[in-house]
């Protein structure tokens, strides 16, 4: 059998503000598949202090950038 190929976000050419919410929403499926509730998933994915370490927050930079690159 042929070893599975592991999906990342880094491979693809995402901007840091997309593979963002992409993390954001993978924390948050992790959540619900856990068996927290949808009112508990949401409260600790907004809590910034509950992410965990790998997640990598977005600088205003990285946000100005994406609009110049949407705008183009």
């Amino acid at each position: 059998m042929a070893a599975r190929k592991r999906k990342t976000v880094i491979d693809e050419s995402y901007s840091k503000l997309d593979q963002y919410a992409i993390q954001m929403h993978e924390y948050y499926k992790s959540l619900r598949k856990a068996g927290f509730s949808v009112e508990n998933a949401l409260w600790i994915v907004a809590a910034k202090e509950s992410h965990p370490e790998w997640m990598q927050e977005p600088t205003l930079d990285d946000i100005r950038q994406h609009m110049e690159d949407e705008e183009e």
